[in-house]
């Protein structure tokens, strides 16, 4: 039972997912259409939504690997990973010259 309850919710999991975030992008677009004064440092709200993007790319691969409509590489995923990561780190670093400017 306990097995059975795990896979149901790995496969609905993606779906979900997609869901939850296409409420993050709308915020985001939200952010980007407001006026701001000079003062407001955007640059890192662009990254963070890039690697969003890079999300939601990895969620709609998964979701057409598990129907069968595509064949996923395994090295794909920890690909987009290692791409996210990569982008939130330098969106902090990029946070930090900000500050100490």
């Amino acid at each position: 039972m306990v097995g059975t309850l795990a896979a149901c919710l790995g496969r609905i999991a993606p779906f979900y997912n997609l869901a939850l975030v296409t409420l993050v992008i709308i915020l985001f677009l939200k952010l980007f259409k407001i006026k701001h004064n000079k003062r407001v440092f955007l640059k890192p709200w662009g990254l963070m939504f890039i690697g969003v993007m890079i999300y939601v790319v990895e969620q709609v691969v998964t979701v057409f690997d598990q129907a069968g409509v595509i064949v996923a590489s395994k090295l794909l995923f920890p690909i987009l990973e290692f791409f996210i990561i990569i982008t939130f780190i330098y969106m902090l670093l990029l946070q930090r010259e900000h500050l100490r400017a």
